[in-house]
């Protein structure tokens, strides 16, 4: 019998950094179901090793924008960068959906709880992010951002971040947070274990956005 499953949902890891993709793909590996689209991870390798300031992020724009074009196939796109480089642009070339990390994660953090904080690598993420949050209309919901200050290598396989997310994310809980979304999709290994210590839910947005992806796909097929 023919393949009748949906194209694949690609998720994008803007940077070069194959470690940052290797986790993408072990966090998405329980959405993986028999006759859904496959989930398909891929490292951009023009982009820089790490997306931490605003012109790493500027410079993905184009590339993507040539990957998710040669690619048909595909039936939505997850751009797995918390910055959400080329958004905008992505949508506009391209017929399938595509959604943002950081767009998906604030929703979905909303959606658990009454008010939300972030967890950034580093501190000139956070004007960026609020920027987003701001256009969303959803800094009333926000408790704070707090910035590890490491770079997304470490936040990936750093020894000392998981003490340091348990740290920045305890600091978000006491300050009222219900739930604490993690702003970099190097930090998609840790969203489990930070979750049982601090005793808040903890959101992965490259989990949270390829769910979005997922149901729209499926929902589009019935």
């Amino acid at each position: 019998m023919p393949d009748t499953r949906p194209g694949p949902i690609l998720v994008i890891n803007p940077n070069s950094n194959t470690h940052v993709t290797d986790g993408l793909v072990d966090a998405l590996a329980p959405f993986a179901t028999p006759h859904g689209p496959e989930i398909e991870c891929l490292t951009l390798a023009e982009g820089p090793f790490g997306i931490q300031s605003q012109i790493d992020s500027d410079s993905v724009i184009l590339p993507l924008t040539r990957l998710v074009q040669s690619r048909p196939d595909a039936s939505a796109h997850v751009i797995a960068c918390y910055s959400d480089p080329g958004l905008d642009a992505c949508r506009s070339i391209s017929p399938a959906p595509v959604f943002g990390i950081q767009d998906a994660g604030v929703l979905t953090a909303m959606a658990r709880a009454d008010l939300f904080g972030v967890i950034a690598v580093a501190e000139p993420s956070i004007a960026r992010h609020r920027r987003t949050m701001a256009r969303m209309g959803v800094l009333g919901r926000l408790v704070g951002e707090i910035a590890l200050n490491m770079s997304v290598d470490e936040t990936a396989r750093g020894a000392g971040t998981f003490d340091r997310l348990v740290e920045t994310g305890g600091a978000l809980r006491d300050r009222g947070a219900g739930a604490i979304l993690l702003g970099c999709a190097g930090m998609a290994r840790h969203r489990k274990p930070l979750e049982e210590a601090l005793g808040v839910v903890v959101i992965d947005p490259v989990q949270a956005a390829t769910a979005m992806a997922l149901g729209t796909v499926l929902a589009a097929n019935i």
